[in-house]
């Protein structure tokens, strides 16, 4: 169907084409021919006269009679009809062209004239073609205008059931999902076991619902999945469709609204009636935030075709006809600006968090993602999944496939520990700049200040561990250290985040007792620190002088629900809550000074280490802090130590290594035995 639409409108494209040049030829040259020239009557007569005329035929055409002959010797005339672009308007002919009226007495002239003179003068019948050639002046530029606004109707549409016709753009865009493309099960879906487990039960509900309507149990009229960006919802809807079983429509939020007005609502009910006209069925609902964000959030603009289309899949979800046998899922990384009747139940009865996973949630999301990888023996899974708090599904898939791209780099046939540790310094901080040039006094005033960083980390060791600290420069860090938690926390205390707050000052702290300078290598922990120190006051009511009050709320600027309010505090208490982040900064600052005041040796010899072999490990730097020394056996990681190398060194490297296998597969192999043959095989 699609090809053969295509293919009419292709000929119809054609068409018109031809028919515009024909159009164009015909105003520029007209239907003579390019040796005639167009004279006035009454030049034909004199000439008739004087016997310069050899023949010619008289045709009535459009209510005159046209005139078409030949000259006994070629003749100059000015050439006043036509279009003088292209040379002079005088010319020598042999055929001429005039018009006379069409009456009786200039026919008996022109007969008398031609009998006297024994020209040859002969009558045509008239022709079809000038009729045919005013139709199309007239109605050649209406078929231009229809055939362009088919062209833009046909790209409205396009998408619109898969067919592209015209007024086909009210038309749903979402598509049927296909069994045997869609290869994701649940048994792909990690880390959200009870998240799974809530759409087992809408697909159960499906496939076999008299055993919930027994217990008088409804279907749920929608699902929608809420979370940070990378957690698997649009996963677990992929699960949802394979394993459902029924028909699954996806579309995305975005896909409703069009420069159309009312074209959003009008896709909502088709979207809809299709379901209901294949139910039991699925609608997924991606990215539901673009048209499902409160109403009267415009900001005062007259445009509200987002809210007609709210609207409309607000009654189709729960309005007076009621749409049995069709559940709506949805998927949203910003839920706190869905409008309040989306949120009802009836309309998404059930809500779920589908959060960042914990460590036992990771490491069986790394045991999926690494299934078509091969892993080598000092590879643990369950070691990454710790190294990797906080990572999200999306996440932890990104380091797997970054280690398997820089074993591949390193032409290793498996991917093992330093190419995992790479992969992971990789997506938190960005590859390493080996290359670039830094001062020597710069590098050392890195090497102390991460070194800072690194003791009060051993000693505020409480709840979090050094796990490593390395001066290569990665992204916009000049150096960096990475502190674990020893497990995952879902709270946090205030001692917690003090301590916190603390070990991000460390570096800027150092820098004043060594080199007494303050640098900008500290701007990234500061804003840290700032927010941690700012979120205690007014958000978690963490501060002594202000009370358990919350001034400031968690959720994310939404500039339509925020938008003119003003704040909930006076200017005395804004006064009052810079004064106690500024105190627990300070107060930060004053503990890290006094750490590092009381290791001076133990700071001095780590940044002396780190001068050294540029990037130390959890093993190492215990027992610099704890014995003063090295581990004896080499602890630093292998990725961190290989030398950097230019991109043309690494292109003839490439090129060689080509050369050098082409010459191998070229070189003539020996005789082979059967036996040996299969041997090799198994």
């Amino acid at each position: 169907m699609n090809k053969n639409n295509k293919g009419v409108k292709n000929a119809l494209y054609y068409i018109l084409v031809i028919l515009a040049m024909v159009m164009v030829v015909y105003f520029l040259f007209g239907d003579n021919r390019s040796s005639s020239s167009d004279i006035e009557y009454s030049t034909f007569t004199e000439q008739l006269e004087d016997g310069k005329v050899k023949n010619f035929t008289i045709q009535p055409a459009g209510g005159v009679y046209r005139i078409t002959g030949e000259y006994k010797e070629s003749q100059k005339v000015e050439n006043s009809g036509g279009l003088s672009i292209i040379g002079s308007t005088d010319s020598n002919t042999t055929r001429f062209t005039t018009i006379a009226l069409p009456n009786d007495s200039t026919l008996d002239q022109i007969t008398s004239s031609a009998s006297d003179q024994n020209v040859k003068a002969d009558v045509a019948e008239e022709s079809s073609s000038g009729m045919w050639v005013t139709l199309l002046v007239s109605f050649l530029p209406i078929l231009i205008m229809i055939f362009f606004f088919y062209m833009i109707m046909g790209q409205q549409g396009g998408g619109g059931g898969g067919n592209g016709r015209v007024m086909n753009f009210g038309k749903s865009k979402a598509k049927e999902a296909d069994k045997k493309a869609n290869r994701v099960r649940f048994s792909d879906v990690a880390g959200a076991e009870e998240e799974k487990q809530e759409l087992v039960e809408v697909v159960e509900f499906l496939k076999d619902p008299r055993r919930f309507v027994e217990l008088g149990a409804r279907i749920p009229a929608g699902v929608l999945l809420e979370g940070p960006p990378g957690t698997g919802k649009t996963l677990l809807a992929k699960a949802v469709a394979g394993e459902a079983g029924v028909p699954f429509y996806s579309i995305s939020g975005s896909d409703f609204v069009e420069m159309f007005v009312g074209v959003g609502a009008s896709r909502v009910r088709d979207l809809f009636e299709t379901a209901k006209k294949n139910a039991p069925a699925i609608i997924f609902i991606d990215e539901i935030d673009a048209v499902g964000r409160q109403r009267g959030a415009g900001m005062g603009g007259g445009h509200d075709e987002r809210e007609q289309t709210l609207n409309q899949l607000l009654v189709e979800m729960d309005g007076f006809g009621g749409n049995e046998g069709v559940i709506v899922i949805a998927a949203t990384n910003r839920s706190d600006v869905l409008d309040p009747a989306l949120l009802r139940p009836g309309r998404f009865d059930r809500q779920i968090l589908v959060g960042r996973p914990d460590v036992k949630g990771r490491e069986a999301i790394l045991r999926v993602h690494s299934r078509n990888k091969p892993l080598a023996d000092d590879v643990d899974l369950k070691v990454v999944a710790q190294q990797t708090p906080g990572f999200a599904g999306a996440d932890l898939e990104n380091v797997l496939n970054e280690a398997a791209l820089v074993a591949a780099r390193r032409n290793k046939k498996k991917i093992d520990a330093s190419d995992v540790d790479e992969a992971e310094d990789r997506v938190i901080a960005g590859p390493a700049k080996k290359d670039r040039v830094i001062s020597e006094r710069e590098r050392k005033m890195v090497a102390y200040h991460e070194a800072g960083h690194t003791i009060i980390g051993m000693v505020l060791n409480r709840a979090r561990v050094v796990h490593k600290v390395t001066i290569i420069p990665r992204g916009r860090a000049g150096g960096y250290m990475i502190a674990l938690p020893k497990e995952d926390q879902m709270l946090m205390t205030k001692d917690d985040m003090f301590e916190q707050i603390v070990g991000l000052l460390g570096g800027r702290t150092a820098e004043e007792i060594i080199f007494n300078v303050q640098s900008t290598g500290a701007s990234n922990d500061f804003e840290q620190a700032t927010g941690l120190a700012r979120s205690m006051v007014t958000e978690y009511g963490m501060s002594d002088k202000l009370g358990p009050v919350q001034y400031e709320g968690n959720h994310q600027v939404f500039v339509g629900r925020d938008y003119g309010q003003t704040k909930a505090y006076s200017e005395q208490v804004a006064f009052e809550i810079d004064e106690e982040v500024r105190k627990i900064l300070m107060d930060a600052h004053d503990k890290a000074h006094e750490i590092i005041e009381s290791h001076r040796e133990q700071h001095a010899l780590i940044a002396e280490m780190l001068l050294k072999y540029e990037t130390l490990d959890a093993k190492a730097i215990k027992s610099l802090f704890e014995d003063g020394k090295m581990p004896e056996n080499d602890s630093l990681y292998p990725s961190e130590k290989a030398d950097a190398t230019t991109f043309e060194e690494a292109k003839r490297a490439l090129e060689q290594k080509d050369a050098e296998k082409q010459a191998s597969d070229e070189k003539p192999a020996g005789p082979i035995e059967p036996d040996d043959t299969s041997d090799d095989q198994q």
